[in-house]
């Protein structure tokens, strides 16, 4: 399944909720070929944990091959936003195009984690020079910027990859993230609202209290969608709509860290098993972030304390996948060993 540029795929923000309706579904028949196969490998059951239900989840997306993970595919969605200019952030917003440069000259941690995993790397700034509308006055996005913004996302993902991680770079995109979570999942603003960049007691309160505004102004007027055109950010949808194409494409998704999680919500509250295909790359160090993944009912792979965002954690988590299909696929069964089963 291939999408022309010059076609889009939806045009409206209720031609993507259509997609989300009409998705490619685990397939039940590869999957229980791969719990099977794995039952024969030369190890006690259960033995590599989680690695085996990683398989096996794994083929029942990507089909019945005993196929390692060869052309994994990070893609890193920036975007600036309007609410910085309430001081939400330790960084001002230029730093965003800073970043992006950086990123694209190889020097981010990102790069690194990348390359390392044998992942291409992509980086898709969306119109930097534009920052949404300030969330807490007014909604962040029109319906057209949120299409346009789900379309570079949607268009960003490569057709041949066979795994996908998605990220993010954006001043002020943790006050756009606890907005959602907290308009979409509920509770106090102060209970979603971290440091981010590292703000200070002060930072923390005066973004505690933008959230809060946001959510007041916004919440119960729609769907996830909805939430993500009003609360959200350029480089969120970007991040949605890769993940909505990955799965059109049946291409498993690492999820990366709290921002990331935010965007993947906002798929969940739309439609009801759209993250089917995605797992928790890491459980970062932003507050709400285990909460987040609690509601989103993933277990994350890794622990690490990370909190850089930029896709890092996830990439890291290539590796964890990695290592569980090359075990699947090129461990002797009993049979082939001449071992006994018991």
């Amino acid at each position: 399944m291939t999408q022309s540029n010059a076609t889009p795929a939806f045009t409206t923000m209720d031609a993507f909720r259509a997609l989300l309706i009409d998705q490619p579904q685990l397939d039940a028949a590869a999957q229980t070929e791969a719990a099977d196969h794995n039952g024969q490998l030369t190890k006690p059951p259960g033995s590599l944990g989680r690695l085996e239900d990683l398989a096996i989840w794994y083929r029942g997306w990507r089909g019945g091959a005993l196929a390692q993970i060869e052309t994994p595919q990070v893609i890193v969605f920036a975007g600036n936003h309007g609410v910085a200019a309430r001081g939400v952030s330790a960084f001002p917003a230029e730093v965003t195009a800073q970043m992006v440069m950086n990123f694209e000259h190889g020097g981010a941690a990102i790069n690194q984690i990348a390359a390392a995993n044998g992942a291409t790397l992509k980086v898709v700034a969306l119109d930097l020079d534009h920052p949404t509308q300030d969330f807490s006055v007014a909604p962040a996005m029109s319906e057209d910027d949120l299409v346009a913004a789900l379309l570079a996302g949607w268009n960003a993902v490569d057709a041949t990859a066979d795994l996908l991680v998605v990220g993010e770079m954006g001043i002020a995109n943790t006050t756009s993230a606890a907005a959602l979570v907290a308009a979409l999942i509920g509770g106090d603003a102060a209970d979603w609202t971290g440091r981010g960049t590292g703000v200070d007691d002060a930072g923390l309160a005066l973004k505690t209290q933008v959230v809060a505004e946001a959510v007041a102004l916004h919440k119960g007027q729609g769907d996830g969608l909805e939430m993500l055109r009003r609360l959200g950010g350029r480089e969120l949808a970007g991040m949605a709509g890769a993940m909505v194409r990955a799965r059109a494409l049946r291409i498993p998704v690492i999820l990366d860290g709290f921002i990331c999680c935010a965007a993947a919500l906002t798929l969940a509250q739309t439609q009801e098993g759209a993250l089917d295909h995605t797992v928790a790359g890491h459980l970062s160090a932003e507050g709400g972030h285990a909460r987040l993944l609690d509601a989103l009912g993933k277990e994350p792979l890794l622990h690490l304390g990370l909190r850089l965002g930029e896709a890092s954690g996830a990439a890291l988590a290539i590796g964890v996948m990695k290592g569980a299909m090359a075990c699947h696929a090129g461990m002797a069964t009993f049979a082939q060993a001449g071992v006994s089963d018991g």
